[in-house]
């Protein structure tokens, strides 16, 4: 329920104007958006020239993805505040801030953000596809698509357990290859598309790691996400496993390079994501607990810091390891 406001408008430790639409933007899953371009833009590399400056302008199209990347993401986010906030979802939370249930904004003001934000990444996505491939325009349409009926719409897919599959494929798969098409124009690698499978695993884990904090009031509120659909132990396994499956696929890499299977350059660079193992410790530690609700507050966080980590020194290693298997 909305807390009564006082009559000065505003509540003890409530965020200012601004500070409360970045609250409502969700920092902590902006990760998510990041990595794949980050990692895209390395694996990019052999085929642009983007980072020795030959040829000149193609750095731009790296801070367009990221752009694109970012705007869709915060727009899902206020699409999903807004969305959660009109039915009724968000009125018992134990999460982060959110405008529509807390009174900070109107429903109609955070659409328009919503709407705000997908329109920014609508303009930068039409200046790619111009300088690249028109059928851009219709992966971006598809990712539109999604950040506005992941709970909205008459139907949202968030709301049937297919939240996580969705946040697998687009900001895994089709940000990482995305990114890397629209700065090589060369069609996925094998491991363009691995690394992004990987990003996406991780992506996968950031949304666990929220719905598995809420799996009560997701219940109350009639929200079957997938935590809520399986419970609380097997949810807990899942993020395990989508914590656990980048490293494991990044250990084979590494044993392929080591071996000289895939290449005798630069094989040491394959070991480098493996150590943000130790970021994995304690999220995994805190969901294999019996701990539920409130107590695994920390994980989002943990989750990003993971994420930014090991997509950093993945963007790393497929910097230098590409070029010598092109």
């Amino acid at each position: 329920m909305t807390p009564a406001r006082p009559a000065s408008g505003r509540l003890a430790g409530e965020p200012g104007p601004v500070m409360r639409w970045v609250a409502g933007a969700r920092p902590r899953t902006l990760p998510a958006a990041v990595v794949p371009v980050v990692v895209g833009t390395a694996a990019a590399r052999p085929w642009t020239g983007v980072w020795s400056g030959c040829p000149s302008g193609l750095y731009w199209r790296a801070l367009a993805a990221l752009v694109v990347a970012l705007a869709i993401q915060v727009g899902t986010n206020y699409a999903n505040d807004y969305s959660d906030g009109i039915r009724g979802t968000d009125e018992v939370r134990v999460g982060p801030l959110r405008l529509v249930a807390s009174g900070l904004a109107s429903p109609s003001s955070v659409r328009r953000a919503a709407l705000a934000a997908f329109a920014l990444a609508a303009a930068v996505g039409l200046v790619l596809a111009a300088v690249t491939s028109w059928w851009v325009l219709l992966v971006g349409a598809a990712c539109l698509a999604a950040g506005w009926f992941y709970t909205g719409g008459p139907k949202p897919y968030g709301y049937v357990g297919l939240g996580e599959v969705f946040v697998f494929v687009f900001f895994g798969l089709v940000a990482t290859v995305g990114t890397f098409y629209v700065e090589s124009l060369k069609i996925a690698v094998p491991g363009v598309v691995v690394a992004g499978a990987g990003i996406g695993l991780l992506a996968t884990a950031l949304l666990l790691a929220n719905n598995l904090r809420d799996i009560a009031t997701d219940r109350e509120a009639g929200k079957k996400t997938l935590a809520s659909r399986i419970g609380r132990k097997a949810g807990g396994w899942c993020y395990v496993a989508s914590v656990v499956l980048p490293f494991l696929g990044v250990a084979v890499w590494a044993i392929g390079s080591l071996t000289g299977q895939w290449t005798s350059h630069w094989p040491l660079v394959a070991v480098l994501p493996l150590a943000a193992a130790v970021l994995a410790v304690a999220p995994v530690r805190l969901v294999l607990s019996p701990a539920e609700g409130r107590a695994l507050l920390p994980v989002l966080a943990a989750t990003g810091r993971l994420q930014m980590a090991f997509g950093a020194l993945l963007a790393v290693a497929v910097f230098l390891w590409i070029p010598a298997v092109r």
